[in-house]
């Protein structure tokens, strides 16, 4: 069963769009990302929360976010108490967000705040925009992570049945009432693999998709926190336990 909309606002109170950044350990990052999209937002339309979703960093992360904008009404900083993890801080940045296109990013910098105005714009007109390295106008910097990937996408491909080249990018822009529609208890467990499973939801929904070109920007500060093999691996443990529930027809 889809959730309801735990911010059932009437349209015109709400603000157009959320930013969704989930956050652990990206102090270095996170100020200079806020203050960038803050920018490019506020230029593009006045309506606009942007959501930092922090799983208590020991770096201050948190605190970063608290001094550099707590007076600011449009960033907001949920710190997490319960349930680490990538997935569970998206979703509860999507549930606690108010606008009516959610965006949902990296907080390093690989996600560009130019394309996350890009990819709003496109899910005005569509029902979810998504960042692809693999379509013409893509890419990354490292040429081995990006053929990796783009294998690693052929396999979700084949043995999921997707129709979206780019199933890993987790960066993406998505009508509010979109993804209301979908069943989060079944897209947001584990780490990055929510991605995948949120594509497939959203294409057995017979969702409008559109992927937009990205190119992967390069870490501003701190380290990176995805090792690809152990990761790949993580993901093929999902990828084989939607199989099992699906054929349970629990899925």
């Amino acid at each position: 069963m889809s959730p309801a909309d735990p911010q059932p606002l009437r349209e015109k109170e709400r603000p157009v769009v959320s930013v969704v950044l989930p956050t652990f350990n990206e102090r270095e990052n996170i100020v200079l990302l806020v203050e960038e999209l803050r920018s490019r937002f506020r230029s593009a339309l006045h309506s606009y929360e942007i959501i930092i979703v922090d799983d208590q960093s020991p770096d201050g992360t948190g605190e970063a976010v608290s001094v550099a904008f707590g007076d600011d009404p449009n960033v907001r900083l949920i710190v997490r108490r319960e349930r680490p993890g990538l997935a569970f801080s998206i979703r509860e940045g999507i549930e606690r967000s108010t606008g009516s296109i959610i965006v949902v990013m990296d907080t390093d910098f690989n996600h560009k705040p130019s394309d996350a105005v890009i990819l709003f714009e496109i899910a005005r007109q569509v029902d979810l925009a998504i960042g692809s390295r693999f379509i013409f106008g893509g890419g990354m910097r490292s040429l081995l992570r990006y053929y990796l990937s783009y294998l690693y996408n052929i396999f979700l491909r084949l043995i999921l049945g997707t129709r979206i080249d780019e199933n890993l990018s987790g960066f993406f822009a998505i009508k509010r009432e979109h993804m209301f529609a979908l069943e989060f208890d079944k897209i947001f467990w584990g780490y990055g693999d929510y991605f995948f499973r949120l594509l497939l939801l959203s294409q057995r929904g017979h969702f409008r998709h559109v992927e937009v070109p990205i190119s992967y920007g390069a870490r501003l500060g701190g380290n990176s926190k995805t090792q690809l093999l152990r990761v790949f691996s993580k993901y093929t443990g999902a990828v084989f336990y939607v199989l099992y529930l699906k054929a349970l027809g629990r899925w």
